[in-house]
């Protein structure tokens, strides 16, 4: 914390003596829910610094404002995932997110895909609440072909006598990433087309300087995804089938000084500027653990920016939050952990006992936590296979006594446990339909999965075994997974073709479902074993060639 002020006071000093205008931009994204105290695991598993969440993202906006004056502004923006994955969030649908979001006072707030985690009549109820502007320029009602009421596509805000336009952006990954009765009725527009429709109507009014709230993200190696997307590539040349990303969006669109994104969960310290637009691109990381944070020069005679300015040497524009450098501003805290007890009654409670340390980090498609959570799938629906794709695992579980609160955080979506009945030529063509092209794999339970990626699309699978017997084309097999899944969303369409009357609903969510495991088979001991084995060398057993 002494080195951050430190430094900020010296750009503040430099700020009253610089001929630029200085514009402070606080940022955050993917808070999923992420505004109580919490520990950065992420960085010491055993022993995890505190974060203090919106009570300590509080105290250093106050800090941030307190360096307002006649040559210097700010504005503080969210990028949209605000509410669904903590249980301050998800309990509420979002409500105690917006309450802190208005105490704090937020400039505008973007849609993100999860925010239809629940039905769109249930997100207008919380976003109703906010007492400052909901922002999308491409999400349109299907009939009309309307903006939907509950947004505006921009605002014009003034400072310093510079007009500083801010467009809303959606990404339309919304339309693979949630289910179908939750969007029912709206449509999401191409990103790109979006802003060349709005950045001419506003600067048309006067906006000097353009700013896009997106939620989308940037490449993990920006540096390097440049190089290989852009050379000799045009916009013409490419068929989308998710959406535009802020690489993307920042080089085939003109007129965008800055971009605010997220989605990806992966923070930059620094901006990454479009070597042609020069348009900059910012992001942070997820769950509150950090409040980005970038000052804007700008030249006061022509209004344009000329360049910019971070306010930490070994962080950039990422401030981590820890409860120890920025202490819990006291009126902020006591609102959101009134909000959190209510929301998180028996969260603490003790259910089962890992033996292990259930990580999540994969070897090819397999985690101690993805198995976990797999292995319970299919247990709790006496399946003969389960499986979940790779990014269903939010978190891991550490050695020792298990709560509801870890499972909550492993899986914070409200996803229900689903079983069908699939003969072994479709069952083995879901599997294939998971290393087709360059996908990663699938979490599965159940079976030995070997498969060679130097063979043709679905003919790579050399070996599968299915509860200890070998594959059978001809025989009914019990599948388990998630509701989710089983509305063809992440490339499973061919899910869509299981006829009604062979699905179960089990009325089970995935959270309980792994809750009872946890309670029927602790100590669990989950570790990495031969079901999911990539081997090109491999050449198909002969029961496949049926």
């Amino acid at each position: 914390m002494k080195k951050l002020i430190i430094l900020i006071s010296l750009l503040s000093l430099f700020s009253l003596n610089a001929e630029d205008l200085r514009l402070d931009i606080m940022f955050s994204n993917d808070v999923h829910g992420g505004i109580s105290r919490d520990q950065a695991t992420f960085m010491n598993p055993e022993f995890p610094p505190k974060l203090g969440g919106g009570a300590s993202h509080a105290t250093l906006i106050k800090h941030v404002r307190s360096l307002t004056n006649d040559r210097r502004d700010n504005l503080l923006l969210d990028a949209g995932d605000f509410w669904q994955g903590k249980p301050i969030g998800t309990v509420t649908n979002g409500e105690a997110i917006i309450e802190y979001y208005n105490m704090i006072g937020y400039d505008a707030l973007t849609i993100g895909n999860h925010e239809y985690d629940i039905k769109e009549k249930e997100i207008i109820k919380t976003l109703e609440m906010a007492n400052f502007p909901i922002l999308s320029c491409n999400i349109v009602d299907k009939e009309t072909g309307e903006l939907v009421d509950y947004v505006q596509p921009y605002i014009i805000v003034e400072k310093m006598g510079v007009k500083i336009g801010i467009i809303g952006l959606t990404t339309i990954d919304t339309k693979l990433m949630s289910f179908p009765d939750n969007i029912e009725g709206l449509d999401f527009l191409d990103e790109i087309e979006s802003l060349n429709k709005y950045i001419p109507i506003v600067k048309s009014e006067g906006a000097d300087i353009i700013i896009v709230l997106g939620h989308m993200g940037l490449p993990y190696d920006p540096a390097a995804s440049y190089e290989k997307r852009f050379k000799g590539d045009s916009l013409e040349k490419k068929q989308r089938y998710y959406g535009w990303d802020s690489q993307e969006i920042l080089h085939f669109v003109p007129g965008i000084d800055l971009l605010v994104g997220g989605h990806m969960h992966k923070g930059f310290p620094e901006p990454w500027i479009d070597p042609i637009t020069q348009g900059m691109a910012i992001q942070g990381y997820a769950f509150g653990s950090n409040l980005g944070w970038i000052t804007l020069k700008i030249d006061e005679e022509t209004k344009t920016l000329s360049g910019y300015e971070l306010p930490s040497l070994s962080n950039g524009l990422m401030i981590t939050m820890f409860e120890d450098e920025f202490a819990l501003d006291p009126e902020i805290h006591e609102v959101i952990e009134a909000n959190r007890k209510l929301a998180e009654a028996g969260m603490d409670d003790v259910i089962g006992i890992a033996e292990v340390h259930l990580h999540r980090q994969n070897v090819e498609a397999q985690s101690p936590m993805g198995n976990t959570v797999a292995d319970a799938m299919r247990l709790q629906t006496n399946a003969d296979f389960a499986f979940l794709n790779l990014g269903g695992i939010r978190a891991e579980i550490g050695a020792g006594p298990v709560t509801y609160r870890d499972i909550f955080s492993v899986m914070p979506f409200d996803n229900q446990l689903i079983s069908f009945q699939a003969d072994g030529r479709f069952l083995k063509e879901i599997i294939e339909t998971r290393v087709e092209g360059s996908r990663a794999g699938m979490i599965c339970s159940g079976a030995k999965v070997k498969f060679s990626r130097t063979r043709e699309n679905f003919d790579r699978i050399t070996e599968l075994v299915i509860g200890g017997e070998e594959w059978d084309p001809d025989k009914i097999y019990t599948v388990a997974t998630t509701d989710f899944l089983m509305e063809g969303n992440a490339g499973l369409t061919l899910l869509t073709r299981v006829q009604d009357e062979d699905i179960s609903r089990n009325n089970l969510d995935l959270r309980d479902a792994i809750a009872n495991h946890f309670k029927q088979n602790s100590p669990i001991k989950t570790r990495i074993d031969d079901r999911w084995i990539r081997d090109d060398a491999s050449t198909p057993k002969d029961y496949l060639r049926k």
